[in-house]
């Protein structure tokens, strides 16, 4: 393995997944209404994607990605119904208990499907992983499969390590929080979301 390489894909990983979206706020509001093990998976679900994008640039699996960026309407409006409609549970929700049972993933496999398959409704990131992976490939020892393999999980560790980190921050103050204050929190969220998903409409729009 191409220790040089590992690590800049990991970099990579850590810059992709930090900023704060639609799915860290996903993960934000997981942790606090369901826990750190929700609020992580829902993040790792994020980083599989990541991983499922990356994989397609490193290997450079052209079909693949014209058939993504083909489909790239239908899935970003499928991705925007999903935030807006999270959004609108998160603010109905009269009270914060009640805005724990209504927000949709209780259960672990659905925390983390449903953020892999939100990831993936935005094809248009697979462009930016072709790009970055052909200019980190150049210029190492490591060739084929091999450095492909590394740079895939380098992006998946790397933005695994940030899920875990928000997630077990998040968790630390978690039970500091009234229920007016997490009811807040819940309110602002669905507001955030609702915002997300007339953006990623107005984008689609303008174009």
């Amino acid at each position: 393995m191409d220790f040089s390489l590992f690590v800049k894909a990991l970099v990579i990983g850590l810059s992709i997944a930090a900023p704060v979206g639609p799915i860290g706020l996903l993960c934000i509001q997981r942790t606090l209404a369901h826990g750190r093990t929700i609020g992580f998976l829902s993040g790792l679900g994020a980083a599989l994607a990541d991983a499922c994008y990356g994989a397609i640039g490193a290997f450079g699996v052209s079909a693949v990605v014209s058939t993504m960026v083909a489909a790239r309407v239908p899935l970003a409006l499928g991705g925007a119904a999903f935030l807006a409609w999270m959004g609108v549970q998160l603010l109905r929700a009269p009270a914060a208990t009640q805005a724990r049972a209504a927000e949709d993933p209780a259960t672990p496999l659905k925390a983390l499907l449903s953020v892999f398959v939100l990831t993936l409704a935005n094809p248009m990131t697979i462009l930016s992983f072709v790009a970055v992976f052909a200019s980190l490939g150049s210029g190492h020892t490591s060739s084929g499969s091999g450095a492909a393999l590394t740079m895939v999980l380098g992006v998946f560790l790397g933005s695994a390590l940030w899920w875990l980190g928000l997630s077990t921050g998040v968790s630390l103050v978690r039970h500091r929080l009234g229920p007016r204050v997490l009811q807040a929190i819940n309110r602002l969220s669905g507001a955030l979301l609702l915002g997300f998903a007339v953006f990623q409409l107005s984008t689609l729009l303008s174009r």
